[in-house]
C-alpha cells in the first residue's frame, strides 16, 4: 500500500496508550503511535528537515528540560527554528546548533499559543492578558547583545485572554485569525497589524483555522459548536454578529463538549476537529455531515492534518544530521565559545565555499531595513530630498493604482447576476 499523502496526527490528555498517534486521514485507520510522555493543547509539532529525527520509530530522541511548564510549542516550517512559551516567556532556539537565541518577556501573562507565517519570516504569540504579538524573526535573531527585540505590532483589540490562533498563507502578507474567550474572532492583516474583520459570537471560542484558499473561517466554540464564516460575503463590515445561514454561515453540529483544535486538508474539501468529548471528528465541509469518528481515552488535546513527512514509514531512516543538546541559557551569556571549549561548525550542503550564516544575513538584512527607515542610505542635503520626493510620488501613484482595482474587485463581485 502507497504511503498516504496526509495524515491525522492527534493527541489526548491521558495517553493511556500513546502519547499521540498516527491515523490515515481517509481510511481512519491507525499507523504510528509514540509513548511516553504527555502532549498538552498546543503543544505538539512536527520538525521537519534534515536534523528532524526518523518518525517510524516511537524512542525518545531528546528531552529539552525548559525552566517551568510548556504551554505551547511550535517549529518553523523549515524547520530551523524552534519556539516554546513558559509562563509569559517566549523561548526561541537554533535547531542545528540546539543554541537558546531569544527569550522574549514582552507578555504579562501566560502564552497560550504560537504560530509561524508559512515562509518563517515572523511568529505570532497569543497569551491570558488578551494580546496577540507579532514578531520579526530578523529581528529577534540579531547578533547584537544589547538589542532588545521589541515586536513589530500588537494586537489588543480583546477584552479576554486569546485562546488560539492561526496564520494564512503569503507569509508578510498574511493574514492572521486570533479566538478568545471574549466570544470573538477577529481577523488582522500581518503587515499592517491592522484589524479586518471582528466576527462576535453567543459563546466563547477554543479554535479557529482558515481553508487554504481563507474563503472560510472555521471557530471551534465551547458548546461542541463549529461555526463556518464566509469571508466572501456580499455584506462586507468590519464588525459582524455571526448568524446561522446569513451570507454563507453554518454550523457543524456533533460534538458534546468544547472543540479544542481545528485543521482543513490540504484540498480545502475536509474539516478535522478535536473535543473534549475524547473524539476527533472528520466533516466532509460542502454537506456539513461528520464522515469519521476517531475516539480516544480522555480529551482531546491537539490534533492536525499535515503533510505526511518523507521518513515517517520508512523503518530504516535516519536525520542528516544529528539533533544536536538544546542549551538552558541564551547564547553568548555565558562567555565566548573559545572560553568554554565550544566548537561551532554551520554545515551548508552542497556549498564549496564558505558562506555567511543564517544570522549574520539576518542581522545585515535587518541593519539595512533600518537604514532604509533613517533615510540614512541616500546621503544627506538635497539628494535626500529629491529622492524622498520622488518615492512619495511613487507611493501616490501605488495607492492610486490600488483603489483603482479595488473600486473594480467590489463592482465585479456585487454585480447581479
Amino acid at each position: 500500500m502507497a504511503a498516504p499523502l496526509e495524515v491525522v496526527v492527534s493527541s489526548d490528555s491521558s495517553s493511556q496508550l500513546w502519547n499521540c498517534t498516527v491515523f490515515d486521514l481517509h481510511s481512519g485507520s491507525s499507523l504510528l503511535s509514540y509513548r511516553g510522555g504527555n502532549s498538552s493543547a498546543r503543544t505538539l509539532t512536527v520538525l521537519s528537515g534534515s536534523t528532524s529525527c526518523p518518525l517510524s520509530s516511537d524512542q525518545l530522541q531528546q528531552k529539552i528540560v525548559c525552566p517551568g511548564v510548556v504551554t505551547c510549542l511550535t517549529a518553523s516550517p523549515n524547520g530551523l527554528f524552534l519556539a516554546t512559551g513558559v509562563a509569559e516567556a517566549i523561548y526561541l532556539w537554533e535547531v542545528s546548533t540546539g543554541k537558546l537565541l531569544a527569550v522574549l518577556s514582552r507578555h504579562y501573562q501566560d502564552v497560550t499559543c504560537l504560530k509561524f507565517t508559512d515562509d518563517t519570516s515572523h511568529f505570532v504569540s497569543g497569551a491570558k492578558d488578551n494580546m496577540a504579538l507579532v514578531w520579526s524573526l530578523s529581528s529577534v535573531i540579531q547578533l547584537d547583545s544589547n538589542h532588545v527585540p521589541e515586536p513589530r505590532h500588537v494586537l489588543s483589540r480583546h477584552t479576554l485572554p486569546i485562546t488560539d490562533l492561526h496564520c494564512g498563507l503569503m507569509g508578510p502578507q498574511a493574514r492572521v485569525a486570533t479566538a478568545s474567550l471574549d466570544q470573538t474572532v477577529k481577523v488582522w492583516e500581518l503587515s499592517s497589524g491592522e484589524m479586518l474583520l471582528s466576527v462576535l459570537f453567543d459563546v466563547a471560542i477554543m479554535s479557529v483555522t482558515l481553508d487554504p484558499s481563507e474563503y472560510f473561517l472555521f471557530c471551534g466554540g465551547s458548546d461542541g459548536n463549529i461555526f463556518q464564516v464566509s469571508l466572501c460575503s456580499q455584506t462586507i463590515t468590519r464588525d459582524k454578529q455571526f448568524q446561522s445561514g446569513d451570507d454563507g454561515n453554518q454550523v457543524f453540529k456533533g460534538h458534546r463538549n468544547l472543540v479544542t483544535c481545528l485543521s482543513v486538508s490540504m484540498d480545502g474539501i475536509l474539516l478535522l476537529s478535536g473535543s473534549h468529548d475524547e473524539t476527533v471528528r472528520l466533516w466532509d465541509i460542502q454537506s456539513k455531515q461528520s464522515i469519521r469518528c476517531l475516539t480516544h481515552k480522555g480529551p482531546v488535546t491537539n490534533a492536525v492534518i499535515m503533510l505526511a513527512p518523507a521518513n515517517m514509514f520508512l523503518p530504516d531512516s535516519r536525520p542528516a544530521l544529528p539533533l544536536p543538546r538544546f542549551s538552558r541559557h541564551v547564547h553568548g551569556s555565558e562567555g565566548d565559545a573559545s572560553e568554554s571549549g565550544e566548537l561551532c561548525v554551520r554545515l551548508g550542503l552542497y556549498t564549496q565555499e564558505e558562506d555567511e550564516t543564517y544570522l549574520q544575513k539576518a542581522a545585515k538584512l535587518n541593519s539595512l531595513m533600518n537604514a532604509v527607515t533613517d533615510k540614512s542610505v541616500f546621503g544627506d542635503g538635497e539628494n535626500t530630498k529629491v529622492r524622498v520626493a520622488e518615492l512619495e510620488e511613487e507611493v501616490q501613484t501605488l495607492k492610486k493604482v490600488n483603489k483603482d482595482l479595488y473600486d473594480f474587485s467590489t463592482q465585479l463581485l456585487t454585480k447581479p447576476t
